[in-house]
C-alpha cells in the first residue's frame, strides 16, 4: 500500500482500532510492589483498569511512580538514567514487581543492584531481554519527549529502535549484533597497523547487519509518518501539516560507500556511514521543524510521535497500550487538549489504563466522570474520594 493510500485508510478508522484477524485482549497492571525505589521505601498497591490521576505537590513521588511502572515493562527509565539513580539513598538495590494482565495474568519481579540483576516472569528467570520486551505494551508522555525534535539524532534513532524491539523479536538481536561489530571495527580503525583481513571480516559483518537494520527502519518510518501526521492534525487543529522523513547515511550501496570512505576512516579512526548515523527529519509545511519550529510546535510534534507510537503498538499487538502521562496536559492549550483526550478515552474503554500526573490546578476535568484519583505525599499513595 502506498503512503497516500495508507493515509486514506487510516483516516477511515478511529485511533487504536486497526482491523485484525486476532481478538484484541486487555493489558493492565493489577498490582505494583516497590522496595527502595526512589522515595518509595515500601509500596504495595492494587490498581484497576481505567483512568488514574495522581495529584500532589512537587517532589512527592508522582513521576517516580510512573517511572517504576515503565521500568517494569521496559527495564529502563524514561528519564534516561541508570539503575543506580533509582535506588533509594543509602540502599544497595531496588525491587519492582507486580501482576500484569495480558493474554493471561503474569507475575513479574525485577531486582537491580550494581552487582546483580534479576528478572523473572511467573518465577522463571528471563535470560535475554528479547524474551521480555514487548510483552506489556506501554507508552510514556513526558517533558523529555521534546528532545525527540530538538535533541541529538541518536534520540530519534532510539525511538525507532525501541518501537521495533517491542514489536519484532528479531530486531533487538540484530541491533546488538550491529553495535558489537561497529565497536570492534572502530577499535581496529583506531589501532595503527591493524590486520586488514580482520578489518575486512568486521566490515562484511557490519554490511550484513546494517543493511537489515536499515530495511526494518525504512518499513517502519512511513507507517509512523502517517500515524503521526494524523495525530498532529488532531492536536494542532490542522494549523500546519507534519511530514516525517527517514534519512539514511547509506544513499545507494553500503559496501560501495564504505569502500569509498575507507581512507578517511583510517585517518579519523571511526566508521563514517551506516545506520548508526541515520536520522528522522520533521517538516512543518515543508520547513524543517528543528530549525524553524517554535517550542510549542516542537512539543506538538513530540506528542504526535508518542500518539503514533501508541497507535502502532495497538495495531501490531492487538491491544491498547498502558499510557503514562507525566504532567503533559498542563502544557497544552484547550484545542490541543481536545485533540489528545479521545486517545485517553479509547485506551480506557479498551480495558487498559492511563496513569497521569498533574498538580491540583491543571488536571483534565473533561474526564472527571471516569477518574480514579490518588493523592501522592512523600512516597505514599492514598485513593481520594
Amino acid at each position: 500500500m502506498t503512503p497516500h493510500r495508507l493515509e486514506n485508510h487510516c483516516e477511515s478508522v478511529s485511533l487504536l482500532h486497526y482491523k485484525s484477524q486476532r481478538k484484541e485482549f486487555e493489558v493492565h497492571l493489577i498490582c505494583l510492589r516497590l522496595r527502595d525505589f526512589r522515595n518509595y521505601k515500601k509500596l504495595d498497591i492494587e490498581l484497576r483498569p481505567g483512568f488514574h490521576l495522581l495529584t500532589g505537590n512537587n517532589a512527592q513521588g508522582k513521576t517516580n511512580f510512573l517511572e517504576a511502572i515503565y521500568l517494569l515493562a521496559s527495564l529502563k527509565s524514561f528519564r534516561g538514567v541508570g539503575g543506580a539513580h533509582m535506588i533509594q539513598h543509602g540502599q544497595s538495590g531496588l525491587f519492582v514487581g507486580g501482576s500484569l494482565q495480558s493474554t493471561e495474568i503474569h507475575q513479574v519481579q525485577y531486582y537491580w543492584s550494581s552487582r546483580q540483576r534479576k528478572l523473572s516472569v511467573d518465577g522463571n528467570p528471563v535470560r535475554h531481554v528479547t524474551e521480555y520486551l514487548g510483552r506489556f505494551p506501554m507508552v510514556v508522555f513526558c517533558s523529555e519527549d521534546l528532545l525527540l525534535v530538538r535533541g541529538a539524532s541518536r534520540i530519534r534513532r532510539r525511538y525507532l529502535d525501541f518501537l521495533l524491539a517491542q514489536t519484532d523479536r528479531l530486531y533487538l538481536p540484530l541491533l546488538q549484533r550491529y553495535s558489537r561489530t561497529l565497536r570492534a571495527r572502530n577499535a581496529l580503525l583506531k589501532r595503527p597497523g591493524s590486520d586488514p583481513d580482520i578489518l575486512n571480516s568486521f566490515t562484511r559483518e557490519l554490511i550484513t547487519a546494517g543493511e537489515q537494520l536499515v530495511c526494518h527502519r525504512r518499513k517502519l518510518a512511513p507507517r509512523i509518518s502517517v500515524l503521526a501526521r494524523l495525530a498532529h492534525r488532531r492536536i494542532s487543529d490542522r494549523a500546519e501539516e507534519l511530514k516525517i522523513e527517514y534519512s539514511s547515511s547509506i544513499k545507494e550501496d553500503f559496501e560501495t560507500e564504505l569502500a569509498r570512505t575507507a581512507a578517511r576512516e583510517k585517518i579519523l579512526g571511526y566508521t563514517l556511514i551506516g545506520p548508526h548515523r541515520d536520522e528522522l527529519k520533521f517538516f512543518l509545511d515543508e520547513h524543517a521543524a528543528a530549525d524553524f519550529g517554535s517550542e510549542g510546535q516542537k512539543r506538538t510534534i513530540a506528542i504526535a510521535l508518542k500518539m503514533a507510537q501508541a497507535e502502532y503498538l495497538s495495531g501490531v499487538c492487538d491491544t491498547a497500550p498502558i499510557l503514562l502521562i507525566d504532567d503533559v496536559m498542563g502544557e497544552l492549550d484547550e484545542k490541543r487538549r481536545a485533540g489528545f483526550l479521545p486517545l485517553l478515552n479509547r485506551v480506557r474503554r479498551a480495558g487498559s489504563q492511563v496513569f497521569m500526573t498533574c498538580t491540583e490546578d491543571n488536571w483534565p476535568s473533561e474526564l472527571s466522570e471516569y477518574m480514579l484519583k490518588w493523592q501522592v505525599n512523600d512516597g505514599h499513595l492514598v485513593e481520594a474520594s
